[in-house]
């Protein structure tokens, strides 16, 4: 008789899991063949059934379907509800099934830590987080977690409360937390920039930015959807975590249509940074981008991460 597989929540696993296992697991996850991932959209707009899937050669198989209805909050229920199924590599059993909250937060942060773990520089101490929802909250225990040395951590939104509330609300954290009104400045003193905003404008301009610091861009995940400026990213060296789940994203897409860059422009994604060798900052001085784009494949490596560490 087959075993009926668990169901993992996000409550009941919250507190099992560890950052810097979920970036060693993308990182393991990466040293693999490359993913093949297939998307599928059903439904209206205001209500949207999504599938993403994968299969990755010595890991397995995942697929997470989940829905995105607009009008949710005003009913008291979550806007994005789903669960990630994953099968076994050698005989396609379902192995688990994941609570799709907890897939995405481990998934998302642990995406741009790894990025930042191969391209910002070594001694980078401030952190700036723009924005102030579920996301920010995961990228700053995330990035303090990995990246030990940074010492302050600066929060921006655009309702200067949210940042506040964030940082208040912040426990545990080995770094110097503040909130700041003033985007500029603080862009201008960071080390790393990591953007989680719903931004359709660019809100981050490239003659802010000083030398040998690291962008990291989150938010954007659809075509008239961008936080970085042209500038930007014209004079930064640019990495994707994946060329096939970014090249849809307007914060690759308007700039390429406008000329501001080039397909060359983008220097490679994960699967290049992880290889023995390969260099993703030439400097200290350099400008590096890397934009943080999802996608299935994660997904799966970061859902049978938790599958593992739980069993």
């Amino acid at each position: 008789m087959t075993a009926t597989p668990p169901f993992i929540t996000h409550d009941a696993a919250m507190g099992r899991l560890d950052w810097l296992g979920a970036v060693a697991a993308l990182k393991a996850g990466h040293a693999l063949p490359r993913a093949e991932i297939r998307d599928t959209f059903l439904g209206p707009a205001t209500g949207t059934m999504m599938t993403r899937s994968a299969f990755i050669a010595g890991l397995g198989y995942g697929a997470k379907p989940f829905t995105v209805f607009d009008a949710n909050p005003s009913r008291g229920l979550p806007t994005v509800q789903g669960a990630m199924l994953v099968f076994d590599k050698d005989d396609g059993h379902l192995r688990a099934i994941v609570e799709n909250r907890l897939v995405t937060t481990f998934k998302t942060a642990a995406d741009s830590v790894l990025g930042a773990s191969l391209l910002a520089r070594p001694d980078s101490r401030h952190l700036l987080i723009v924005g102030a929802g579920t996301v920010a909250a995961s990228l700053v225990q995330a990035y303090t977690a990995v990246l030990p040395g940074i010492e302050t951590v600066t929060v921006w939104a655009r309702r200067p409360e949210q940042a506040r509330a964030l940082v208040a609300g912040l426990a545990g954290i080995g770094a110097d937390l503040r909130a700041t009104a003033d985007l500029q400045a603080a862009v201008g003193q960071a080390d790393i920039v990591s953007t989680a905003t719903m931004a359709r404008q660019p809100i981050i301009g490239g003659d802010w930015v000083r030398p040998g610091t690291h962008v990291d861009l989150i938010g954007a995940y659809k075509a008239d959807m961008r936080e970085a400026d042209d500038a930007l990213l014209a004079r930064a060296r640019l990495f994707v975590d994946s060329r096939e789940t970014t090249a849809h994203i307007g914060e690759l897409l308007i700039p390429l249509g406008s000329g501001a860059i080039t397909e060359d422009s983008i220097r490679g994604d994960l699967y290049d940074l992880v290889q023995p060798g390969v260099q993703g900052r030439a400097s200290d001085d350099d400008i590096t981008v890397f934009k943080n784009g999802g996608g299935a494949h994660l997904d799966l490596m970061i859902a049978s991460w938790i599958i593992d560490r739980l069993g």
